[in-house]
This record gives C-alpha cells, structure tokens and sequence, in this order.
C-alpha cells in the first residue's frame, strides 16, 4: 500500500503520483478517460491534476473539456470525496489573467463544469505581473472562506513572485501557498533548480512536477531515425537534438536495464527522489501506458544511480 504524503502545511493527503488531465477530452475520448481514472483510482491513486483552459488548443474546443469528462465521471463513479482535485485558473480564453474578478468568475466556472461544490487545490495557473500580489492573494483566500477551495497553489511563477505573495499571505493572516507546480524533470532543470527550488524549501511547498517526462521523450521511445505518431512528437523529439538528452537516454537505458524496468519508470522515479517533490504528475493516453508511471512510486533508486542520472541531465 502506497503512504499518502500531506501536500505542504495543508491537511491534504496525495498519492505521490499526480494524474495528469491534459489529455482527457483530447487525445483520450470520455471511454478512454474514464477508463484511465477507475484504474488509477483502483490503483489507489488520488490526486488527479487538470486546468479551465485543457483542451483550448485543439481545433474546435474553447477550454473545460477536461473538467467536463472529469466531471461527468464524478458523477458517474459518485466518488468526488475520494479524489483530491486540483485545477488552475488563468489561461482560459474566456478567463486570461489573475484580477479578483477572474478568479471568481473562473473558479465558478470550473466548479459548474466538475460538477462539484469545491477545489481541493487551486492553482494559478500562469503569473499575471500586471495585478499586484495582494490582489491575487485575497482573491483566491476569499475562495477559501466561502469554502470553494480547499487550499491554493501557483504554477509558472518566478522565485520573487512566490516570495512577495506568501510573505502579504502570512502578514494579512490569508490563505498561503502551499505547493508549486514547475516545469521539471531530467532534460529541463535550469527553470527549478536555482532560485525557485530556494524558495519552495524556504516556504515548505510540496512540488508537483508537470512535463515530468518531457512530453514523451523520457518514455524511451524516442530515437534517433524513429518516426513516432504523437500528438506530441514534434516537442519531445527536439530533446534528440541535444547532447544532454542523447546522455539522459543512455544513463536510463542502463539504469532500467539493470533494474528490470521501464524506462519512464526510471525517470519519474528520479524526479520524486529530488528535493521537494512530493508527486511528479504525468499523463496516460491508456489504460495500458498507467503501469508503467504508477511503478515509479515503487522503485526507489540507488544513491549510485540517482548520481549517475543527475550528471548525465547536468
């Protein structure tokens, strides 16, 4: 049995692997999704991740399709207080930016479309430099009291940002931060490693991970001459391009050979051993992909290992 682990100084429990949703209503249809959430679930995963603006970009969408088939299946499984739901506001089309007004009207429309009445976590989703800190804090702690969110959250902000918001969180006596959502794993390390990751351990926030596997390139099936049919090839396949992912794939080629596992299995193992992650979050298009990232909270890598792999990323 997986332990929980409790996400920053809030009261939530999450399974250290987060169910990404980017994918639900795009790439996986509502059979597909569904299928993927009950063997997750099954599983004992908890922690399911999605955003308003998934699947914005696909022809013919305009944002919450994601929320909507997850919705649809809290209604059908009527298991909306065994899942910890996080989604983001601030990229919808509808919804860009992080004024109170937004948020409010966002965080709504969210609600509506999981057909819910609450958020365990809710993030920001993108900073918006041009509204103050103070504004965006207050909003989202209103959030809290009227009891729409449970806890709060910022992905995609800087170092300073994550400091200034926190500290008018703790002065005003209003609902903090209490996890961040990076861009990070074993290719793409300058954006966390540094200042950010500073800040995460100076406030105590839980990291979850998105692009845990580099859009696919860390799966392993991405080679040299191979030709991959994804929706996603064209951003995983330029990490072939560098010598530092050619090294990645080779230090993971052995290390799962040596381990009797999957290559992603590897890497996201990796990731969740690094300091502050509490549960990197990746995606699964199938039922058959959800193994292979569910055995990363199994595997725990040698010191030997978690070396070898953090100098072939430097």
């Amino acid at each position: 049995m997986t332990t929980l682990r409790t996400l920053g100084s809030s009261d939530l429990k999450v399974f250290p692997l987060a169910l990404g949703g980017n994918v639900f209503g795009w790439t996986a249809d509502r059979t597909e999704s569904f299928a993927v959430l009950d063997a997750y679930t099954a599983a004992g995963g908890n922690f399911v991740d999605t955003a308003d603006v998934y699947t914005a970009w696909v022809d013919g969408h305009s944002g919450g399709e994601s929320e909507t088939v997850l919705g649809e299946w809290f209604a059908a499984r009527g298991n909306r207080s065994d899942v910890l739901l996080a989604t983001k506001v601030g990229a919808h089309p509808e919804f860009k930016g992080l004024k109170a007004a937004t948020i409010k009207a966002g965080a709504e429309e969210s609600l509506r479309r999981l057909r819910t009445d609450y958020i365990d976590l809710y993030y920001t989703h993108f900073d918006d430099p041009d509204v103050p800190v103070e504004e965006i804090v207050t909003a989202l702690d209103q959030l809290v009291t009227e009891g729409k969110v449970r806890a709060v959250a910022a992905s995609n902000i800087s170092a300073e940002r994550l400091d200034a918001s926190i500290a008018f969180a703790e002065r005003e006596g209003l609902a903090r931060y209490v996890a961040l959502q990076p861009h990070y794993n074993l290719v793409s390390r300058d954006t966390y490693e540094g200042p950010l990751r500073d800040a995460a351990v100076r406030h105590g926030l839980s990291v979850v991970p998105y692009f845990a596997l580099a859009s696919g390139f860390l799966t392993g099936k991405y080679r040299p001459g191979t030709q991959v049919e994804s929706a996603r090839a064209g951003s995983a396949g330029k990490y072939l391009e560098s010598e530092r992912g050619v090294e990645v794939l080779a230090a993971l080629d052995r290390i799962a050979a040596a381990r009797g596992a999957e290559v992603a299995t590897v890497a996201l193992a990796w990731l969740a051993a690094q300091p502050t992650v509490i549960a990197p979050l990746a995606s699964a298009r199938t039922v058959e992909q959800l193994p292979t990232l569910l055995a990363a909270t199994e595997l725990e890598l040698t010191a030997e290992e978690l070396a070898e792999l953090t100098a072939a990323s430097a």
